[in-house]
C-alpha cells in the first residue's frame, strides 16, 4: 500500500508564499508522475501542476510563472513552490502519486492539505 502525507499549507495574505510538500511511502515499486491538484468550494477539482519522473513539468494556465513543482526521486517526495499567490488560490491542495507495476498504473491521493490567500 502507498501512502502520501502532505505538509506545509496554511494561510497567507496575497502577494506571498507557501512551499507544499508530499511524502510518499510503501510498497512503491516506480513512481510514475506527480502532481499537485486543488479543489475550492463549488468547483471541480483540478490540476495545479505536475511532472514526470524525467523532470518534465505541466502547470495549469492560471499559475504558470507563479508556481514551481518539483521532486526528489530519492525521497520520493513532490514539491510545490507558490509564489505570487491570489485570492482565487485559495483550495485544498491535493498530492497524486502514479505508480506503475508491469504495464498497470496506480493513482494515489493525499488526504489534502488547506491553502488559504486572503485579500
Amino acid at each position: 500500500q502507498v501512502q502520501l502525507v502532505e505538509s506545509g499549507g496554511g494561510l497567507v495574505q496575497a502577494g506571498g508564499s507557501l512551499r507544499l510538500s508530499c511524502a510518499a511511502s510503501g510498497s512503491i515499486f516506480s513512481i510514475n508522475a506527480m502532481g499537485w491538484y486543488r479543489q475550492a468550494p463549488g468547483k471541480q477539482r483540478e490540476l495545479v501542476a505536475d511532472i514526470t519522473t524525467g523532470g518534465t513539468t505541466n502547470y495549469a494556465d492560471s499559475v504558470k510563472g507563479r508556481f514551481t513543482i518539483s521532486r526528489d526521486n530519492a525521497k520520493n517526495t513532490v514539491n510545490l513552490q507558490m509564489n505570487s499567490l491570489k485570492s482565487d488560490d485559495s483550495a485544498v491542495y491535493y498530492c497524486k502519486v502514479v505508480t506503475r507495476r508491469l504495464s498497470l498504473n496506480y493513482a494515489y491521493w493525499g488526504r489534502g492539505t488547506q491553502v488559504t490567500v486572503s485579500s
